[in-house]
């Protein structure tokens, strides 16, 4: 169990501003022009000390999964620091690599066929029992040591001042700190609807909305980029909480 009010508090605490982004989901392209437009942003407005944070699945669904991850592991050369979340698409991806069988037939299910294809891997069209072992080698074979070091780097969560961020959310039937990893990563409901102040406000993804939804005690700023085209990230700090939103050209859906 974790306790989430002390969640790297101490290592994160002293940054001026934070860039929350939401998940990316193989949009290789959304995410460059993110990148670019937070760029832009801290050059105008010159925060003291920025973070950017992103919230994770950065994999599945989209086309590019292998594209985001290398652009990720790159990035930092701007001399910006950065925090990355795990996902549960991430969670479930580290799944297949030691259980194939189990996790493989749920992963297709959502995005895995995409994740594959972007590492070139050939996925037959119709998955037999006896093919999962040989995708996982193939993946395995195929995934560069540094995605894997990446992959198993990510955290589950930081906590920042008044806020705290996970991919998913919290479980309100639980204390703040004995949370449980799998719900930061993963759990819908009872999080969504509940109203319970939690003493701090939580920022997570993981839910597809139209508009970023903004509650007293959490904001959700998944809006779907692998379908809708619009990645959103949410930008905490001295000028308060507002958006930075990026969108695919028009006519462009994936």
């Amino acid at each position: 169990m974790i306790d989430v009010s002390q969640l790297h508090a101490e290592e994160f605490e002293a940054f001026s501003d934070i860039y929350a982004i939401g998940d990316v989901h193989g949009r290789l392209d959304l995410l460059d022009l993110m990148e670019a437009s937070i760029a832009r942003d801290i050059s105008i407005r010159r925060p003291d000390r920025p973070l950017i944070c992103y919230l994770g699945d950065y994999i599945d669904r989209g086309p590019h999964s292998a594209g985001v991850i290398d652009r990720l592991c790159a990035a930092g050369g701007d001399g910006v620091r950065r925090a990355f979340l795990k996902g549960n698409h991430e969670d479930r991806m580290l799944e297949f690599l030691v259980n194939p069988a189990a996790n493989g037939p749920a992963w297709m299910k959502f995005g895995g066929r995409e994740a594959l294809e972007s590492y070139g891997l050939n996925v037959p069209a119709e998955i037999g029992e006896t093919d999962w072992l040989g995708l996982r080698d193939n993946l395995a074979a195929a995934l560069p040591e540094r995605h894997r070091a990446f992959l198993g780097g990510l955290r589950l969560g930081i906590r920042w001042h008044g806020y705290v961020l996970v991919h998913a959310g919290l479980d309100p039937a639980r204390p703040v700190s004995a949370q449980s990893p799998r719900d930061m990563m993963w759990i819908r409901e009872p999080f969504l609807s509940s109203e319970r102040d939690w003493g701090f406000k939580v920022v997570h993804g993981h839910v597809i909305v139209e508009e970023p939804v903004f509650r007293s005690n959490r904001i959700g700023i998944d809006t779907g980029a692998y379908q809708s085209g619009a990645l959103s990230c949410l930008v905490l700090g001295q000028h308060g909480e507002r958006l930075i939103q990026t969108f695919a050209a028009p006519g462009l859906r994936i």
